[in-house]
């Protein structure tokens, strides 16, 4: 760690640069880091308030769990899609700057797998939990629970997984079986949990 001596060059670049406004400078070089008490209170930062916490604990559990309140269907995801998402992944969710979103079912144990939601997502609700944490790209979470239900809807209709009259809810969402449900296996390390864990967890 640096000596006080070893920072005196700090010090006099602070003094030249910044003249007797150095404060910043001062404050940073007043005493090395050597010289601070491991573990002593920094006095900055402030705890996570309630609301503050559950802005972030969004997470959808495979199962539905923590779906919120609210629904939307095929044709009012069209709209939004229309308006927010085919600038990137196409009119017709087949790619464009963004990924692509339709086809693929039956390709991937071929030489060229297309990966999409249709194809080898395993759950429908891993799809809400992306479209409402990170879409649209330039302003994500910024679309309502209805908006997302609405999005989903339709991106599982064009993979032909809902009907066109389709409205997704926190109760039919997770109702969806994907097609590549079971074409996951678990990591046989033996020091990796392999089964995912869905109630009583950390008990």
């Amino acid at each position: 760690m640096p000596t006080s001596d070893a920072l005196a060059p700090l010090r006099l670049f602070c003094r030249l640069v910044f003249g007797s406004g150095a404060g910043l400078c001062g404050l940073a070089l007043a005493a090395p880091p050597s010289e601070i008490p491991v573990g002593s209170p920094l006095g900055i930062g402030q705890h996570a308030s309630a609301s503050q916490i559950a802005s972030w604990d969004i997470d959808i559990a495979p199962d539905g769990r923590n779906l919120p309140p609210g629904s939307g269907s095929v044709a009012q995801g069209l709209e939004i899609y229309r308006s927010q998402c085919a600038g990137c992944h196409g009119a017709d969710g087949k790619g464009g700057v963004g990924e692509r979103l339709v086809g693929g079912q039956g390709t991937l144990a071929t030489a060229n797998p297309i990966k999409t939601v249709g194809s080898y997502w395993p759950y429908a609700t891993t799809l809400f939990d992306y479209i409402r944490r990170a879409m649209p790209m330039n302003a994500p979470q910024s679309l309502s629970a209805d908006q997302v239900y609405a999005v989903s809807a339709y991106v599982l209709y064009l993979n032909g997984l809902v009907p066109q009259d389709a409205v997704l809810s926190a109760a039919t969402l997770p109702e969806i079986r994907m097609p590549n449900r079971d074409g996951f296996s678990g990591d046989p390390r033996p020091d990796v949990v392999d089964q995912a864990c869905m109630s009583a967890c950390g008990k």
